[in-house]
């Protein structure tokens, strides 16, 4: 018998955002029953924290195909179920496999600490994607598991129309589209984030894939700071900040349920 919550992070109500599972542990569990919860939950990660030492847990996400490398916002909801129902305060540090993370509560908020991963560009777009896209992107990079895809405007990015068999061509590896703010949203820059191959057709909100848009954008825009929205059908804004190799993320988050699972023993 487990405690498990589901968090909207990125968000300041319910129904919006994006949802992630949280489970605070003793101890892990087998990596097969962690596989198995993160598919019966069928969100696009769930989190697992297990204590290590003051204010440091140890930190690991599953989608419902894989163990994720990277994921930023169901860090923030790790933040906030520590915070909102195990009562920490102050500076969390997270022990993952980025290295370590760290989150604080921020007003009514969460900033989370993540590594910046640079942009690394690509001369072509890979062959998985031809005949992705309306238009060719006016530019493409990637990092070490998304590619990424400029589009040119926000509007390109709202009306952008994912062939998802196309994009799970690429595996594991995800599309991220994002486009330029058209100054009347309030964003900065907008993003949508597709992993089909990873069993994530659109992910509401990615904290992950702004560790390299904050990068990339700050050079663009010429401001290392700003706010980004996640333009999917449910939607999520993140405030960014980029700090030499680290990027900052700001957002809210909300609890939407508590519950009683039942794993095997």
């Amino acid at each position: 018998m487990l405690r498990m919550f589901q968090v909207d992070a990125f968000t300041d109500r319910v129904f919006a955002g994006n949802p992630a599972a949280v489970l605070i542990l003793d101890a892990w569990l087998d990596d097969a029953v962690m596989q198995s919860i993160a598919q019966e939950n069928n969100l696009s990660e769930t989190a697992f924290a297990v204590p290590s030492v003051a204010s440091a847990w140890g930190l690991r996400w599953f989608t419902p195909a894989h163990e994720a490398d990277f994921c930023g916002h169901a860090t923030l909801a790790t933040a906030h179920v520590l915070t909102a129902e195990y009562g920490v305060s102050g500076t969390m540090t997270f022990h993952t496999r980025m290295g370590d993370l760290r989150a604080a509560k921020d007003g009514e908020a969460y900033c989370i600490d993540i590594p910046a991963l640079p942009p690394e560009p690509l001369n072509a777009m890979p062959k998985e994607l031809d005949g992705a896209f309306a238009a060719p992107p006016t530019d493409v990079f990637r990092n070490f598991e998304n590619v990424f895809a400029n589009l040119g405007s926000e509007a390109a990015v709202r009306r952008f129309k994912p062939d998802l068999m196309r994009i799970s061509r690429l595996g594991k590896t995800g599309l991220v589209v994002t486009g330029v703010g058209d100054g009347t949203s309030g964003a900065a820059f907008v993003s949508r984030y597709f992993a089909p191959g990873a069993g994530i057709s659109e992910d509401p909100v990615t904290g992950s894939t702004h560790a390299t848009l904050a990068p990339y954008w700050s050079i663009i825009l010429g401001t290392s700071r700003g706010r980004a929205f996640q333009a999917s059908p449910r939607g999520g804004w993140l405030d960014y900040e980029l700090v030499k190799d680290r990027v900052f993320l700001r957002g809210a988050a909300r609890t939407f349920m508590e519950a009683t699972i039942f794993p095997p023993d």
